[in-house]
């Protein structure tokens, strides 16, 4: 084999030696999982959770022709929830033939009404609709519930469910509300479950995927973020060429993670830019320069450019067009940057999984919640081709692949911080007085969280200005003053989240500090919304 290059070695592989189910991936022969995307906003969460066991994944539209899945040669198949009922005229549905491939599947909510109505079973609206947390009862383990509790707590999301299964399934669990919620075909290593495993809120959900992609499939655990670095810096290497790379920075650990990527692909043809753009926390431009230039080597330009964001956001009240201004604007910094550095034609941004499945339906009919500044606020035209190793990760992904890199510990740790930064906290118009007034009440936020010791345990703590005034009393005199709301949430991965319980002692000491400290406010309100229903961001 010593005279054949390494792309006619991996042909022969894949011809001659891979078994069905498995392909050639980061320099290994691996095996894959294929998740088919029915719309569900937690699509690709199916697909990392099952990454996160250790087997290779990918996603792909429901509609993919059934001869492109077969060259994928996947070893297991999973049907991902979705919107809508499989009697709408416009449902999603995938080829019939689909069910005859020999290899196990496993629906899930939308996904298992997809295979009973295609099998010859009965789904029908739930007389009893399930919103969120429910016990399943365990009825039979010795399958795809083997090793879960008799009684689990899972999180439900249908209107439709099973009212017949069809011949060959066997039902395995049930809750309260839902008669059918998990049905097996041993024979034919079919599965389903109403309820969504891959939500943390399901708390045996892992218990469950491993089950199947392991007892089941029979699948060997050989994916790892080691090897998702070797294979996304090659890639990099491939797409790229010998040309340069422009990298906007942000200060958070999605383009930094980027950045030492594509450093570690192309070395010195890699230029950062951090701009500043108006809209960043106190002192975090200057913050986020010196911590930059002292503890990573990559080529560094700082940009401010307040001045013009600013005035493109003047008079702008919707979030969506906030977004896409912001987004707009960030790519003509970066190429005006490119004419100074000779026509760059690359730009690589941190996009990760959540603002992709937030922004737009990439992968399938996934509904659109809203338009992040470096997905769907891109403008339509630009002189660039993107970059984006980052691309199909969640946020906790992307701190492992930080500490592959050697990311100090203390910048892993750190809170996302929004893209489009304070201009989604400014709820309504964006001015430089509502922006400081903020970054005041943030600087305390963020302050107080530390001196508690909660920062390590929350994924986010900031502070919103809302576009109302309260009537209030301070110093015997009647005031008419601005309203700010603080909000701190527990996550994992960012698609769900939990509204951190504060303690009375603790709100009350930092609304005591913004309304004594901060003028322009005279009432502070806490946020108790999960996510969902709200998002974590207000706009």
């Amino acid at each position: 084999m010593g005279s054949l290059r390494q792309s006619q070695f991996e042909e022969f592989l894949i011809k001659s030696v891979l078994a069905p189910g498995c392909f050639l991936c980061y320099n290994r022969i691996m095996e894959m999982v294929l998740v088919l995307d029915f719309g569900s906003q937690y699509t690709q969460l199916i697909a990392r959770r099952v990454r996160e066991l250790g087997v290779f994944s990918q996603i792909v539209p429901y509609h993919t022709p059934l001869e492109e899945i077969k060259k994928m040669a996947p070893r297991a198949i999973i049907l991902s929830g979705g919107p809508q009922s499989v009697y709408d005229q416009d449902a999603p549905l995938p080829e019939k033939a689909l069910f005859s491939l020999p290899v196990p599947l496993l629906g899930i909510c939308y996904g298992l009404q997809v295979m009973v109505h295609t099998l010859g079973g009965k789904v029908h609206p739930s007389s009893k609709r399930e919103y969120g947390f429910a016990q399943l009862r365990v009825k039979d383990s010795q399958g795809l519930l083997k090793g879960l509790s008799p009684k689990a707590q899972v999180w439900m999301s249908h209107g439709d469910s099973v009212g017949e299964v069809p011949p060959g399934f066997i039902i395995s669990g049930w809750t309260q509300n839902c008669p059918v919620a998990v049905v097996e075909n041993r024979e034919k290593k079919y599965f389903g479950v109403q309820f969504h495993p891959e939500v943390v809120h399901t708390q045996e959900g892992r218990q469950l995927l491993a089950n199947f992609l392991f007892a089941i499939a029979g699948l060997q655990a050989d994916w790892s973020m080691q090897s998702f670095v070797e294979q996304k810096v090659d890639e990099i290497r491939r797409q790229v060429g010998p040309e340069k790379v422009i990298c906007g920075l942000s200060g958070g650990i999605d383009s930094l993670v980027t950045a030492l990527l594509i450093e570690r692909a192309i070395q010195d043809r890699l230029i950062c830019v951090l701009v500043d753009n108006g809209l960043l926390r106190k002192g975090q431009y200057e913050e986020l320069l010196e911590c930059f230039k002292k503890q990573f080597s990559f080529n560094l330009k700082g940009r401010q450019e307040s001045d013009r964001f600013l005035k493109r956001l003047k008079g702008i009240l919707s979030p969506e067009m906030k977004r896409k201004i912001i987004g707009e604007e960030f790519i003509r910094v970066f190429e005006d940057e490119a004419t100074r550095e000779g026509g760059v034609r690359f730009l690589a941004q941190g996009t990760i999984y959540p603002d992709v499945i937030e922004s737009v339906p990439v992968k399938g009919p996934s509904a659109s919640i809203k338009s992040h500044h470096n997905v769907g606020g891109l403008p339509a035209q630009h002189g660039f081709q993107l970059v984006e190793p980052l691309r199909e990760l969640f946020k906790d992904e992307v701190r492992e692949v930080a500490r592959q890199l050697g990311v100090p510990q203390d910048i892993i740790r750190q809170h996302p911080f929004p893209g489009p930064g304070l201009a989604v906290r400014v709820v309504g118009e964006i001015t430089k007085e509502r922006l400081d007034l903020l970054r005041e009440v943030d600087a305390i936020l963020v302050e107080e969280v530390k001196k508690a010791r909660l920062y390590a345990q929350l994924w986010q703590a900031f502070a919103v200005l809302l576009p109302v005034k309260s009537v209030g009393v301070m110093g015997d005199k009647r005031t008419y003053q601005r309203v700010v709301a603080l909000r701190l949430v527990t996550s994992v991965d960012g698609m769900t989240a939990d509204w951190y319980p504060a303690s009375p002692r603790f709100l009350n000491r930092v609304a005591t500090r913004i309304i004594n400290e901060v003028d322009g406010v005279n009432r502070v309100v806490y946020d108790i919304t999960s996510k969902p229903p709200g998002t974590i961001e207000w706009e």
